[in-house]
């Protein structure tokens, strides 16, 4: 499978991610990159002029970075495409870019509204809609993983933001090391450290985003809380968001709770935990 890999406006963090992949020869093995930014000696431009004007079809076309939304030769590009995948939060929401410049966008969305450069009803020649893989940046394993399905001609699983399932389908916090001082509401005292949670002092949105990242280890070794840094929910539609460092209270409950819990069930089984927490982890924190 030929793949053509574009870069908009990006800071690059999606090349540097794939380039971190841990056995490139697999990927290598299974797709030719028709272009790639770092990879390729002809600039980008004088590439995108060569497939527009031979009308050229792109089996893989894979963009990272936010986009304008009036961006003629990119839509003319994805509707040549087997399949379209817009790696990175910039190239799925329009991200960073697009909070100061409303024609900035990402393929099929712009933050949470549905079109994007795109539209709402875009299919690619494959039939599928934008296959998204947020985040800032997106996993290796995550890139890598789907690239070489759609190369095996293996079916896909799409969330409602259309990113696959296998990586989306559980939350953040979903094997953190962390788990037992959240369940027992102990807080850490400061960033850095290994004990207590995050949540509830330091803005920690593993509760409340999708994402595999205490499942499939970065560098397979670690994890933004298992360094003692909050997750900021960078594969989510609002990041980024300001106060990111810190959780917002309400009469002493975070105004934000995590996906699935009740306000009362919060306040019911908070105080319990509180209460009858174990020594051992108020110690250790």
């Amino acid at each position: 499978m030929k793949v053509l890999w574009l870069q908009k406006l990006t800071c690059c963090g999606n090349t540097h991610s794939l380039l971190n992949y841990e056995t490139p020869s697999a990927l290598f093995e299974e797709l030719s990159f028709i272009y790639h930014p770092s990879l390729s000696l002809d600039s980008q431009e004088e590439v995108v002029r060569e497939l527009i004007e031979k009308g050229k079809d792109i089996d893989l076309l894979v963009i990272e970075g936010a986009v304008e939304c009036g961006d003629k030769e990119l839509i003319e590009l994805c509707k040549r495409s087997v399949f379209v995948v817009a790696v990175g939060n910039c190239a799925v929401y329009g991200n960073i870019p697009a909070l100061s410049d409303e024609r900035i966008c990402g393929l099929s969305y712009r933050f949470k509204e549905k079109g994007g450069l795109l539209g709402d009803n875009f299919l690619s020649k494959g039939g599928l809609p934008v296959i998204n893989l947020s985040g800032c940046p997106a996993h290796p394993e995550w890139i890598v993983t789907t690239l070489l399905m759609l190369a095996g001609g293996i079916k896909l699983e799409l969330d409602q933001w259309n990113r696959p399932m296998l990586f989306y389908s559980s939350l953040t916090h979903w094997g953190c090391t962390k788990n037992e001082y959240f369940e027992w509401k102990v807080e850490t005292e400061e960033l850095g450290s290994k004990k207590g949670c995050l949540f509830y002092h330091f803005g920690c949105r593993g509760p409340l985003s999708y994402s595999s990242c205490n499942q499939t280890l970065w560098n397979g070794v670690s994890s933004k809380t298992r360094a003692g840094t909050p997750c900021f929910g960078c594969t989510e539609y609002d990041f980024p968001r300001i106060g990111m460092w810190e959780t917002k209270h309400y009469a002493g409950i975070p105004t934000e709770l995590p996906i699935g819990v009740s306000k009362r069930g919060y306040i019911m089984l908070s105080g319990v935990a509180k209460v009858f927490a174990p020594e051992r982890l108020k110690d250790e924190n």
